[in-house]
C-alpha cells in the first residue's frame, strides 16, 4: 500500500457527501490530509461571510472527526501553506474542488504552477457547480448571456449522480500541526451583531439535509405561487449552505427533478433557481468584470451618484419606505434577505435614489451570511439595469405597491418595523437595536423617517436620467 500522503484542499466543500475531491482522495487508497487555509481570499471576506465559514469549518471539522480524519488550519497565502505542508508531510498530490469568480482563478493558478514546479501534482475536481461554465454553450459555440435560453439547453441535460459519503478516511502516519480556530478570530468583525445572528443560521451537512428534505416535504407544492411572499415560509433557504459547499448542487438537482417527477407544482421553478445560480456562475467566468465593471460595458457613461446620506441612510434600513427599510432591517438581523426584498431594495438604491450598484454590493457582501461572488455580482447589475436583461431600462420596482402585493397583510413590514412577535415571544425589531452598532445612535424611541424622496419623483428622475444617457450613446 502507498503510504504516501495526499493533501485534500478543503475550500467551499464542506461535506463529505458528493465531494468529488474528497472521493478521488479517499479512493487511492492512500492517506489524507483534509486542509483547510485561512488564505488571502478569506482575509478579504465581510464580516458576515467570514464568521459564517468559521462557523462552518467548525462543524465540518466535527464531521471529520466523526469518520476518523481531522481537518488541519493553516493561516497565510494558499501557495505558501501548500508548498509548507509539502515539505512537512512529503505528499506528492494535492486536490481541491473548482471556484470560478477571478480572484479565485488567480489563486488556483498560481498553486497549481507552483506545486508543478515542485513535481507535485495539482488536481481540481468539479463540485461547488452543476455544469462547468466551459462546457455549456450556445448553438454557435459561445456563452450564454441571457438565462432562458441557458436554462432550455441545461433542463434536460444529464447531472451525474451523488457520490456516497465516506465511512472511514485513511489517515497519516503523524498529522502536521494545526491552529486553533478560535484564534483566528473569524466573527471579530461581527461585533455584536454575531450572538443576534446566530439565532437564525443553519450550520452543517446535516443540517442542510435536513433543510432540503423539510422543504420537499411542505414548500415545494407552493413554491412558484408563495416564494415571492416573504411572510411565508415558501423557500428553501439552501443559499447559506450552497455557498459554503455543505450541500452540493447535485444533491439538490436530483432530488428536485424528482420531486417534479412526482408531480410538485414547485419543483421545476426550484430547479430554475439553482440553474440561476449556474448562470450566475457562468457569467463570472466567461466576463469576469462582472464582479467589479458594469457587464454592459455601454454604461460605463451612465452618472451614478456615489456613497452619500441618502446610501447610509438606505444601510440603516431608514429610507422611509416600509418594505426598504424591513429588508435591511431582515438582513441586519438574519444576515439574510428574502429574494423579492433583495429585487426590491435593489431596485430602491440603484433607481429612486440612483446610487451606484456598486455600493449596495459592498454592503451585501460585508453583510450577508449566504454572500456569493457570483450571485451578489449578477443580482445588482441585474436590478441596475447594467447587467444581464433583455429590458433593463423600464424596470424601477414601486416599494409601496410591492408591499400591497406581497406583504398584503402587512405582517413582514410590523415584523421589523412595529416589533411584532412571533409565537415564541421574540421580537426581530428587539434583534435589530441589539446586533446594529452604538455608533448609528438609534433607538425604538426615534420617530420613523420621512421618505428620501417621493416614489413618483424618484421614478421620474430616473427615467430622465436613463433617457438622457441613453440619448447620449
Amino acid at each position: 500500500m502507498n503510504k504516501t500522503p495526499l493533501i485534500w484542499w478543503v475550500r467551499r466543500d464542506l461535506r463529505l457527501a458528493d465531494n468529488p475531491a474528497l472521493a478521488h482522495a479517499v479512493a487511492t487508497g492512500r492517506p489524507v490530509i483534509p486542509v483547510f487555509i485561512h488564505d488571502e481570499l478569506i482575509e478579504d471576506l465581510g464580516a458576515a461571510p467570514k464568521w459564517r465559514f468559521g462557523l462552518g469549518v467548525a462543524k465540518f471539522a466535527e464531521s471529520l472527526s466523526a469518520v476518523g480524519s481531522r481537518l488541519i488550519l493553516r493561516r497565510g497565502k494558499a501557495v505558501d501553506v501548500l508548498k509548507e505542508l509539502v515539505a512537512e508531510t512529503g505528499a506528492n498530490e494535492v486536490v481541491w474542488s473548482r471556484a470560478y469568480d477571478p480572484a479565485a482563478i488567480v489563486r488556483d493558478t498560481g498553486v497549481k504552477t507552483a506545486l508543478k514546479d515542485l513535481g507535485v501534482t495539482g488536481e481540481s475536481y468539479i463540485g461547488h457547480l452543476l455544469f462547468e461554465p466551459w462546457s455549456v454553450k450556445t448553438k454557435v459555440g459561445g456563452y450564454y448571456k441571457v438565462y432562458t435560453p441557458m436554462w432550455r439547453a441545461v433542463k434536460d441535460i444529464h447531472v451525474d449522480n451523488c457520490i456516497a459519503a465516506p465511512t472511514e478516511i485513511a489517515t497519516p502516519e503523524r498529522w502536521p500541526d494545526s491552529d486553533a480556530l478560535n484564534e483566528w478570530q473569524m466573527g471579530a468583525a461581527m461585533r455584536r451583531g454575531a450572538d443576534i445572528v446566530a439565532k437564525y443560521v443553519c450550520v452543517g451537512e446535516a443540517a442542510a439535509e435536513a433543510r432540503l428534505i423539510a422543504f420537499l416535504d411542505d414548500a415545494v407544492e407552493r413554491y412558484k405561487e408563495e416564494r415571492d411572499f416573504p411572510s411565508i415560509e415558501a423557500t428553501s433557504r439552501l443559499s447559506e449552505n450552497l455557498t459554503y459547499g455543505e450541500i452540493a448542487p447535485r444533491r439538490i438537482w436530483h432530488a428536485g427533478q424528482r420531486a417534479m417527477h412526482e408531480g410538485a407544482k414547485g419543483a421545476e421553478h426550484f430547479c430554475k433557481e439553482l440553474v440561476w445560480r449556474e448562470f450566475a456562475y457562468h457569467l463570472i467566468y466567461h466576463t469576469p468584470r462582472i464582479v467589479e465593471r458594469n457587464w454592459r460595458e455601454e454604461w460605463d457613461a451612465f452618472k451614478w451618484r456615489g456613497d452619500n446620506a441618502d446610501a447610509e441612510a438606505w444601510r440603516r434600513g431608514l429610507t422611509g419606505e416600509p418594505m426598504v427599510d424591513a429588508a435591511m432591517r431582515e438582513l441586519y438581523v438574519t444576515g439574510t434577505m428574502h429574494n423579492r426584498l433583495r429585487m426590491i431594495a435593489g431596485s430602491h438604491l440603484t433607481k429612486h435614489l440612483l446610487i451606484n450598484w456598486k455600493i449596495g454590493m459592498k454592503w451585501f457582501e460585508e453583510t450577508l451570511i449566504d454572500w456569493d461572488p457570483a450571485a451578489n455580482a449578477m443580482g445588482w447589475q441585474w436590478i441596475a439595469g447594467c447587467g444581464p436583461d433583455a429590458t433593463p431600462y423600464f424596470r424601477v420596482f414601486n416599494p409601496e405597491s410591492q408591499g400591497e402585493k406581497f406583504d398584503g397583510t402587512g405582517r413582514y413590514r410590523a415584523t421589523y418595523l412595529d416589533g411584532w412577535k412571533d409565537e415564541d415571544g421574540n421580537s426581530r425589531l428587539e434583534d435589530f437595536y441589539k446586533a446594529i452598532p452604538k455608533s448609528w445612535e438609534l433607538s425604538e424611541n426615534d420617530a420613523k423617517p420621512a421618505r428620501i424622496i417621493e416614489l413618483k419623483d424618484g421614478r421620474a428622475r430616473a427615467l430622465a436620467a436613463y433617457s438622457s444617457y441613453k440619448s447620449d450613446e
